[in-house]
């Protein structure tokens, strides 16, 4: 679970994008597929940039709490 948390911030930018590209390219009718390349990726470092310290936090507190827990395991 932990990693569907940490990971969906940049799923949901990447699919975020994908739609909008996706009707940009429609309106248009430019199906060029190099097209949506570099927003998509200017978007994922985007969100990558803006949600790190939140992705990072929750990992931190996980890896905190399993080794806190640790002994429990080891009986």
């Amino acid at each position: 679970m932990t990693a569907f948390w940490i990971s969906l911030p940049i799923l949901f930018v990447g699919f975020a994008i994908g739609i909008v590209i996706s009707l940009v390219q429609i309106i248009t009718s430019i199906q060029d597929p190099a097209f949506g390349s570099l927003p998509r990726l200017a978007g994922f470092l985007a969100g990558l940039l803006l949600f790190l310290p939140w992705m990072l936090m929750r990992l931190c507190t996980y890896t905190i709490q399993l080794f806190g827990d640790f002994g429990r395991f080891a009986r």
